[in-house]
């Protein structure tokens, strides 16, 4: 049988009891010397010790397990690649000691790195900004977003669950959805729901006129992003409460950052709405992942349905953990979530080395690849062109890439493996990117990594003007 350690989380639970380790020792009927060394981790929990501490504190066993060790420890082994803690690096049993042992001097840890990490990408923007302008301090909306979702481990099972009570009278068939969701918004919420030209709405796609009663979509969304727009709105305000009591975990106070993700909530909602997580995850397990198959059978976009991929986490009916990476054709990164260890770019855009760059010379086409960061964890990553909606003859080819990855232990359970070719299933080695790369030879590095120092040899003419 595993041994269960509880050392800190008994010590921080007796701390908000305001008890000494005696006063504990009497409530749970232990001697004292049993609480010191369960605190000290030199002894393990027994099950009638465990059922003690559910009767006298109202604590659930599941609250002192280490089920969130797993998310905490990726997240140091991710923190611990920036080229920073380089030569001095632990190791994973030094992590998980670190977990085991002193598990608030890891978050204070992964804390510290992020505002690190925010303070470092400010920094080169700042070389552009005004000195007068200390907003741009702040982490970026985008940060927060990201950072958010990732310490839920892109999975919030309060909106799950409220999804899943939608459809309470039974499964909307996906050509019904957009008219179930209009007369949803009419009899519950009192909206009407209007289709608007462009040139009456210009550079908007979706509004919520809260005075007048009224949603208005632009008539350049197509089938699929109308449905998801007005179930957007609902999660809006259905679900208010329920996305208030979430963004309580936020820890920002700043209002661009809170806005970004309550819309990034809602549009959660509206995608559990649109491809229930139980039926989801069968079919995207039938057909082992084949997004444009799952993007048709449940009415959505093909983005749409990647993006729901990626929050398949519900603890015992997990899906594959991938990373969602989406760039525009400067290769600036326009949106990112993650539920794997693969180091996403913020700042300075995505490797080129990624096929994802690729994508824009084959639209359409789904491209297939291994890769390998620099710490040598590998993954399989795909890449596809996406359309935005294209609402006058003057905003032609609007299109942006995604890409999708995961770790190679899931390879068998991906469809897309099958078409990697002989000359595309080669390891490419990567990065996050190029100003904190490791790779110092690497023929499409675009700057200097501020990592590496040595100085370029003046007699010699590398790949790049930077190597070494």
């Amino acid at each position: 049988m595993m041994k269960t350690f509880i050392g800190p989380r008994l010590r921080r639970l007796r701390r908000e009891a305001k008890q000494t380790q005696a006063e504990m020792a009497k409530t749970l009927g232990i001697s004292n010397s049993y609480v010191n060394m369960l605190e000290k981790n030199e002894r393990s929990v027994s099950v009638p010790v465990l059922l003690r501490l559910f009767e006298a504190y109202g604590v659930d066993w599941r609250d002192l397990s280490d089920d969130d060790d797993a998310a905490t420890l990726s997240h140091l082994r991710a923190a611990f690649q920036d080229p920073l803690f380089a030569g001095t690096s632990p190791d994973l049993p030094q992590l998980r000691a670190l977990l085991s042992h002193a598990p608030d001097v890891a978050q204070s840890l992964l804390k510290l790195h992020n505002a690190y990490r925010a303070t470092t990408d400010q920094l080169l923007v700042l070389s552009n900004a005004s000195e007068t302008n200390l907003s741009i301090l702040r982490a970026s909306p985008e940060s927060v977003v990201h950072d958010f979702f990732r310490d839920n481990r892109n999975h919030f099972p309060e909106l799950e669950e409220a999804a899943a009570q939608f459809w309470a009278d039974g499964p909307c068939d996906s050509d019904d959805i957009y008219a179930a969701l209009k007369a949803r918004l009419k009899d519950r919420l009192g909206l009407n729901t209007r289709l608007v030209p462009v040139a009456d709405m210009p550079g908007t796609l979706r509004e919520y006129d809260e005075r007048r009663g009224e949603v208005r979509l632009s008539e350049g969304l197509n089938h699929p992003n109308r449905a998801f727009q007005l179930a957007h709105v609902i999660g809006l305000i259905e679900q208010r409460e329920v996305i208030d009591t979430i963004l309580t975990r936020l820890d920002s106070d700043a209002p661009a950052g809170l806005n970004r993700c309550r819309v990034e909530l809602a549009n959660y909602f509206a995608a559990s709405v649109l491809m229930p997580y139980d039926a989801f995850l069968k079919e995207a397990l039938a057909c082992k992942y084949d997004f444009a198959h799952l993007a048709l059978r449940f009415g959505v976009s093909f983005e749409q349905a990647c993006h729901r991929a990626t929050t398949l986490q519900r603890k015992g009916a997990e899906g594959v953990p991938f990373f969602f990476l989406r760039i525009d054709k400067a290769g600036n990164v326009t949106k990112r979530f993650n539920s794997t260890g693969f180091h996403l770019a913020e700042f300075g855009g995505a490797c080129p080395r990624l096929d994802v760059h690729t994508a824009f010379r084959r639209p359409g086409s789904i491209l297939p690849q291994l890769v390998e960061m620099p710490d040598g964890s590998r993954f399989f990553v795909f890449a596809c062109t996406v359309n935005r909606p294209r609402l006058t003859r003057h905003s032609q080819d609007k299109r942006l890439a995604i890409a999708m990855g995961c770790s190679i232990d899931h390879l068998s359970r991906i469809g897309y493996v099958e078409d990697l070719s002989q000359a595309n299933s080669r390891v490419t080695e990567v990065g996050i990117n190029c100003r904190i790369c490791p790779r110092a030879n690497c023929d499409q590095r675009a700057h200097n990594a501020m990592i590496l120092t040595e100085p370029v040899d003046i007699h010699r003419r590398g790949e790049t003007r930077y190597s070494t």
